[in-house]
């Protein structure tokens, strides 16, 4: 363009929707004189920028009009006076920044069913959650190419708007941790620490369970609840066996322990993971504010499964202890010294990572990649353990790619506009008070989360707590606990509640002992509501930021 051929003249701006949330790939056609000059899309930040030619000296006198539109929202026609256009010399600009209202489209309710559906599918184990998800995202995608591109109304998001959706910090650290555990359990650590931990208890259960309670809770914290009860389930049963105790006395209050523990840190538990990467909250934000009250809930526990099944762990004896602790010595020993001091050495220093990544402004999968990769390859040059193995078996792909697919689920709705109608609905019900707003976030998330996988109800509220922390005043952080701590301490309500119970109780099962639904909610419930109000009234009193 050339100022000679005529004036040029550059708008810009950001298009918004109710909740100041910038929308991208919305469509704008500039038209001068009812006669189309340009039409641009906005980027994923909400930003567009438009230049065009008009006659010179003309573009005071002539009529310009944006004309804005996306699926799920209202279309919209923006006329510039020309008093708003200022420049000289054949160079002119505009700066427009629009919030463009959503509506109820066919995208809306496509996205909405589809997500329900899938919802359905992976909370009552319809179907198996990774191929759930996948299937949800394949077929809003699918709709959105096909019956999308004949009509606009029905285009839920772009391939492009997909792929963004998923949190690939989430990704990476789920990865990098799956790799350092997946080398460190070819040592042994994990049943020398239950041998030891029966050693300390000498023959006396209950002190035996109070041990492995914190174990589990330490471990959850470091390592992530799900592997720490994959890797001690199987021992927990021998010990049960050998002391004629039921193991599902000593599985449910690990389990507990364990959803209670990960809550601790960003690392412990999925949702916090998510949580973390989502409202950019760093690994000690998550121990400041969560460490001390999942100490607390750790004592309730052990109060509460002394009163619950303290009968049976009194009733449990094993007639030579020292006999037995000389042979759990010789099952359950490290295998491999030299493999557990590098993994140790590595997980202190991924460990630290974590503790100073929002020093060095990094990402945590950083850390727990770096972690990984280090681990991985010391690992394997020393022959120690085998690559293929370490890929197939260690990594799991099935739970990164539903991670995945759940992402671009959640993003579609996103999209769509359900996500924000439930957050004005969270917000006109609690009247934007601070205390109904953070007991709506906290009650809400631990019952879903007890009847529903805690991954997915917790990929859902991301955007809508993110939305009431701009608009419910003095909330700062506060309500990401909420949901944390509900999603988290939720999970315990109910044998699907959480990733851990799951594992769990399927390890369990192939040994012969199944924990039934209501056998597992009858205890675990009721504990589930008193750390749910413990955790109510700590955040109430001490607002942790």
């Amino acid at each position: 363009m050339s100022p000679d051929k005529g004036d040029i003249i550059t708008i810009s701006g950001y298009i918004h929707d109710n909740h100041n949330e910038r929308v991208g790939e919305a469509r704008i056609v500039v038209k001068v004189d009812g006669r189309v000059v340009d039409e641009v899309i906005t980027a994923d930040n909400g930003k567009y920028i438009s230049r065009f030619q008009v006659e010179k000296g003309k573009i005071k006198s002539s009529r310009v009009e944006l004309e804005i539109s996306k699926s799920t929202f209202k279309k919209k026609v923006i006329q510039i006076k020309p008093e708003e256009i200022y420049g000289s010399r054949g160079h002119y600009s505009f700066v427009k920044d629009v919030v463009l209202p959503r509506v109820l489209s066919p995208a809306f309710w496509v996205s909405t069913v589809i997500f329900i559906l899938a919802y359905i599918l992976i909370a009552f184990e319809l179907l198996h959650r990774t191929i759930a998800a996948m299937l949800g995202a394949a077929i809003m995608m699918l709709i959105s190419y096909t019956i999308g591109t004949i009509n606009p109304n029905y285009h839920i998001f772009s391939f492009h708007a997909a792929v963004i959706s998923i949190d690939m910090n989430v990704i990476f650290l789920l990865m990098g941790m799956m790799i350092i555990v997946g080398v460190l359990k070819h040592t042994g650590i994990f049943q020398w620490c239950a041998y030891f931990a029966y050693k300390l208890a000498k023959g006396k259960v209950l002190v035996l369970a109070i041990y492995l309670m914190i174990f589990t809770a330490v471990s959850s914290a470091f390592l992530d609840n799900v592997t720490t009860m994959l890797l001690l389930t199987g021992v927990a049963i021998e010990i049960c066996i050998s002391l004629s105790l039921n193991p599902i006395y000593m599985l449910i209050p690990l389990i507990l322990a364990s959803n209670v523990g990960g809550t601790a840190t960003l690392i412990g538990d999925p949702p916090n993971i998510m949580i973390g990467s989502y409202a950019g909250l760093t690994f000690m934000d998550f121990v400041v504010a969560l460490a001390a009250l999942c100490g607390v809930c750790i004592v309730i526990l052990i109060i509460f499964s002394k009163l619950v099944w303290g009968k049976d762990y009194a009733a449990a004896k094993i007639e030579n202890v020292e006999e037995y602790i000389r042979k759990l010595k010789e099952e359950y020993k490290i295998t491999d010294p030299g493999l557990l001091a590098y993994g140790l050495g590595v997980l202190a220093f991924a460990i630290l990572l974590f503790l100073t990544h929002g020093y060095w402004h990094m990402e945590v999968s950083i850390a727990a990649l770096a972690g990984g990769a280090i681990l991985a390859t010391i690992a394997i040059a020393t022959g120690k353990v085998d690559l293929l193995e370490l890929i197939e078996k260690d990594i799991e792909w099935p739970t990164l790619m539903f991670f995945m697919f759940l992402f671009i689920l959640v993003g579609g709705v996103e999209s769509t506009g359900l996500l924000a109608l439930i957050a004005d609905w969270i917000l006109q019900l609690s009247k934007g008070n601070f205390i109904a707003a953070l007991s709506l976030i906290i009650w809400v998330a631990a019952i879903m989360s007890a009847f529903v996988d805690n991954i997915p109800f917790t990929a859902t509220m991301l955007p809508i707590v993110a939305y009431l922390n701009t608009v419910i005043p003095d909330s700062a952080n506060t309500l990401w606990w909420a949901l944390a701590l509900g999603a988290c301490f939720g999970g315990n309500g109910t044998i699907i509640g959480a990733s851990a119970n799951v594992v769990t109780v399927g390890i369990a099962e192939s040994k012969g002992y199944h924990i039934t639904f209501g056998q597992f909610m009858k205890t675990a419930f009721p504990f589930m509501i008193i750390s749910v109000a413990i955790a109510q009234g700590w955040l109430l009193i001490f607002r942790p930021q």
